[in-house]
C-alpha cells in the first residue's frame, strides 16, 4: 500500500506542475549546480519581483509534466540539477532575470524554455532576454506608426505657411 500512496503522491506532484506550467507565459529551465543558497535566494527574490517563480523539481516529474501540456521537447534538458522558472506575467522576464544573474554568476546556465508556446534552445532564450520590454516594444511600434502622421502634418504646415507668404507677397 505504500507504494501506491507514492505513486499518488508523485501523480500530484506532475498534475501541480503541468497547471503551473500551462498558466505560465514562458517556462525556462535552468542548472543550478554549484550556485550557494544566498545566491539561489537571491535570484528567486528577483524573480518574484519580476512575477516569475523557481521551483526545483524531480526530473522525471518535471518530464511528466511537460509531456501532459505538449511541451515534449522541453524534456530533453531535464537532466542534472535544474530550477524550472515559470512567468506568469510577462512572457520574457523569467529569460531576462535569469540571464542577468547568470552574467555574475557563471554558474547558472540555461538550458532551454517555452516561450508563448513555442520551444527555444539555449541560445534562443538568450536572445529573447534580450529584447526590449513590451513597453518599449510597444512605444516603438507606436512612434513608428505616428512617423508618417507626423510628416504629414509637417508637410501640410509648411505648405501652408508658403502659400500664406504667397498671397501676403
Amino acid at each position: 500500500m505504500a507504494n501506491q500512496n507514492i505513486i499518488n503522491f508523485k501523480q500530484e506532484e506532475v498534475k501541480k506542475i503541468a497547471e503551473k506550467m500551462s498558466k505560465a507565459k514562458s517556462v525556462v529551465e535552468a542548472e543550478y549546480q554549484g550556485v550557494t543558497v544566498e545566491k539561489t535566494e537571491e535570484l528567486r527574490g528577483l524573480l518574484r519581483d519580476a512575477g516569475c517563480e523557481m521551483i526545483v523539481i524531480k526530473n522525471n516529474i518535471s518530464r511528466r509534466a511537460a509531456e501532459e501540456v505538449g511541451y515534449g521537447d522541453l524534456t530533453q534538458d531535464f537532466n542534472g540539477p535544474n530550477g524550472v522558472v515559470f512567468a506568469y506575467e510577462d512572457s520574457v522576464s523569467a529569460a531576462k532575470v535569469l540571464y542577468n544573474f547568470a552574467k555574475k554568476n557563471k554558474k547558472i546556465k540555461i538550458k532551454s524554455g517555452v516561450v508563448d508556446g513555442d520551444f527555444y534552445n539555449t541560445d534562443q532564450i538568450k536572445e529573447i532576454s534580450q529584447l526590449p520590454s513590451r513597453e518599449i516594444l510597444l512605444a516603438m511600434l507606436a512612434t513608428q506608426l505616428l512617423a508618417p502622421v507626423r510628416d504629414l502634418a509637417i508637410g501640410l504646415d509648411l505648405l501652408t505657411k508658403k502659400e500664406e507668404t504667397v498671397e501676403s507677397n
